[in-house]
């Protein structure tokens, strides 16, 4: 029996005042477009938040600031037929400034409002996650 993966990664879900989120398309380990939320692995030493900062910047360009946190997420996935466990720790953010270009792996970044954000996600973990911030959100959507 295989030995089974933990990976640890932090996260951010990017929230304007009218209530858009920022998602970014990349791809899935099949090499599939797929919608999802900036996140990455927490690198040695570096403190969730941090991770988070850094991997919203790094994905989207944007400088952003933490509102709260919110649920952590678990779940499984096979890599190169290795089992792997995953924990994202998620944090509110809101946006600062356009800092930048996002990274190569990201191929493209659109704000959607929560709702439809919600629609567009291909991960059942990252709907879960809006859905929980649809109504207790921080701003009001039109």
């Amino acid at each position: 029996m295989s030995r089974v993966r933990f990976e640890h990664s932090a996260g951010g879900v990017l929230l304007d005042e009218a209530c858009r989120v920022l998602l970014i398309r990349t791809t899935n380990l099949k090499g599939e477009p797929v919608w999802t939320l900036p996140k990455g692995l927490i690198e040695p030493g570096e403190r969730p938040e941090d991770a988070a900062l850094r991997e919203v910047r790094e994905e989207t360009g944007y400088a952003a600031e933490i509102v709260r946190p919110l649920e952590p997420s678990t779940y499984w996935f096979v890599r190169e037929g290795q089992k792997v466990k995953k924990r994202v720790d998620w944090f509110l953010m809101r946006p600062l400034r356009k800092a930048g270009e996002h990274d190569r792996e990201v191929s493209a970044t659109a704000w959607f409002p929560l709702a439809e954000a919600v629609r567009k996600l291909n991960y059942k973990s990252d709907r879960a996650l809006l859905e929980a911030l649809k109504g207790a959100a921080p701003c009001t959507e039109t």
